[in-house]
C-alpha cells in the first residue's frame, strides 16, 4: 500500500474541511461540463443557466443566515477578500475600529494598513487566556469617532465562541456598524444577521460551509454602501465609467467561479439538510472526548475553554519539550494523522494564550470525523509523549 492509499485520519477542518459530500464535487463536475460561460455576460443558454447557478447560491446562503434579499450577497475567494472588502470599503481617515484580541490576521493586517495609509485608529479589546471576552471592556473602549466593530465569531486558535448578539445590542446604541469574521462559525454554528444584529458577514465556502477552495462571500446590509474593492466588468451598465451601483453587481467585478459556486451551493444545502444545530452538537462531543483523552497526558497544556464548556470543534494544545512542528511532521508520517502546526495566522489569539513565543498543534473536527479517528489521535500523542527524546 503506497502512502496516498493509507486512510488519512483528518483534523484540519478548521482550515479547509474535507472531504466534501459526493453532491458537492458532482456539482462542481456538472457545472463544468455544462454550465461553465460567463454568468451576467450573455443572453445565451449556458450563459443563462450559469446565472442562475449564482442565484440559487445565493438563496441558499439567504435561507442560512436569515438575509432577506439574496442580491446583498457578494461573492468573493475566501473569507480574507471578505473581510478586505468590507474593512476598506467602509472606514474613512479618522474612523476608530474596535477589534478583538483574538483577530485573524485577515482583519489584523488590512486594520493595520489603513492606520498606516489614511490614519483610522484602532483598539484591541483584550479576551482572557481562554479567549473569553467582556462586554464592558467593549463599551469602554468606544469612542466618539467609532464607526465599526469587528469580532471574530470563534477563535480558530482557541474554539471560543464570542458573544455577537450582546456585542450588537452594545454597538447598535452607538451607531456603530458591526463586522463579523464567520470564518470558523459559518455552517457550524447558528449565524442569524437579523437576530444577531450583524451588518457586515464575511464567510468562507471551503470550511463548514463544505464547498470547493476559492468561494466565499460577504454580506452587506442593505443601507451599507462600500466603496468596491474592485472594479471592472459587471456585464451591467457597461456603458457608464463609474462601478454600477446595483448589487450584487457593485461588488463583483470579473468573472465568477461558476463550478465553484455550484459546488458552495451543493455544501449549503447538506448543511441545511444536516442542520446546523446538529453538526454544532456532534462536533461539539467530538471535541470533549478529544479533550477527555488529551488532559490526562503528562505536560499537556490545552488552549479555550475548559471540559464541558461552549466551543466550535477545535482542540489546541503544546507538549512539553516538543516542537509543534515536529510534532505535527511524526503524526503526518508515522500515524497519517493530518493537523494544524504553528501560529494559525493570528498571533494576537496566541499572545492571549501566551504561546506567541512556541506556536500550537491544532486539530480541529469535521462533520465526518468519528469518535474512533479521535480515539487514534489522542492515543498517537499519549505514544509520543512517552516515548519522545527529542532526537
Amino acid at each position: 500500500m503506497t502512502d496516498s492509499e493509507k486512510k488519512v485520519i483528518y483534523l484540519d477542518h478548521a482550515a479547509t474541511s474535507w472531504p466534501k459530500p459526493p453532491t458537492v464535487t458532482e456539482a462542481v463536475i456538472h457545472a463544468m461540463m455544462h454550465d461553465a460561460a460567463n454568468p451576467g455576460r450573455g443572453s445565451h443558454a449556458m450563459a443563462v443557466r450559469a446565472s442562475r447557478v449564482l442565484f440559487e447560491t445565493r438563496k441558499q446562503l439567504s435561507k442560512l443566515f436569515n438575509i432577506k434579499n439574496p442580491n446583498d450577497i457578494a461573492f468573493t475567494s475566501n473569507t480574507t477578500m471578505s473581510l478586505n472588502m468590507a474593512i476598506k470599503g467602509f472606514l474613512k481617515p479618522g474612523d476608530h475600529v474596535i477589534a478583538t484580541s483574538v483577530e485573524h490576521n485577515s482583519v489584523r493586517r488590512p486594520l493595520y494598513y489603513l492606520e498606516q495609509t489614511i490614519g483610522i485608529e484602532v483598539t484591541y479589546v483584550e479576551s482572557d487566556e481562554k479567549g473569553n471576552l467582556n462586554i464592558d471592556d467593549v463599551s469602554k473602549a468606544i469612542r466618539s469617532n467609532t464607526t465599526l466593530a469587528i469580532v471574530n465569531h470563534s477563535s480558530n486558535l482557541m474554539g471560543t465562541i464570542m458573544p455577537v448578539a450582546e456585542i450588537a445590542e452594545l454597538t447598535k446604541k452607538h451607531g456603530i456598524k458591526l463586522l463579523v469574521d464567520a470564518a470558523q462559525s459559518a455552517g457550524i454554528i447558528p449565524v442569524d444577521v437579523k437576530t444577531m444584529g450583524i451588518d457586515m458577514l464575511a464567510f468562507p465556502g471551503h470550511k463548514g460551509l463544505l464547498g470547493p477552495q476559492g468561494t466565499g462571500g460577504l454580506y452587506i446590509d442593505p443601507k451599507l454602501e462600500l466603496v468596491p474593492l474592485l472594479h471592472g466588468g459587471t456585464g451591467s451598465q457597461s456603458e457608464v465609467r463609474e462601478q454600477p451601483m446595483v448589487r450584487p453587481d457593485r461588488y463583483e467585478a470579473g468573472t465568477q467561479n461558476t463550478p465553484g459556486l455550484a459546488g458552495l451551493k451543493a455544501g449549503v444545502q447538506h448543511v441545511l439538510h444536516e442542520t446546523v444545530e446538529s453538526i454544532h452538537t456532534k462536533e461539539w462531543a467530538l471535541t470533549q472526548r478529544m479533550i477527555q483523552g488529551l488532559q490526562p497526558l503528562k505536560g499537556i497544556q490545552l488552549l479555550g475553554p475548559e471540559l464541558g464548556e461552549p466551543r466550535t470543534g477545535i482542540v489546541a494544545f503544546n507538549l512539553e519539550g516538543v516542537d509543534p512542528s515536529e510534532l505535527s511532521f511524526i503524526l503526518d508520517q508515522h500515524y497519517q494523522i493530518a493537523i494544524r502546526a504553528g501560529f494559525h495566522c493570528t498571533p494576537l489569539a496566541h499572545a492571549c494564550a501566551g504561546t506567541l513565543e512556541t506556536g500550537a498543534i491544532r486539530a480541529s473536527v469535521g462533520i465526518y470525523t468519528t469518535d474512533v479517528d479521535i480515539d487514534a489521535f489522542t492515543e498517537a500523542i499519549k505514544e509520543i509523549s512517552l516515548n519522545y527524546d527529542g532526537a
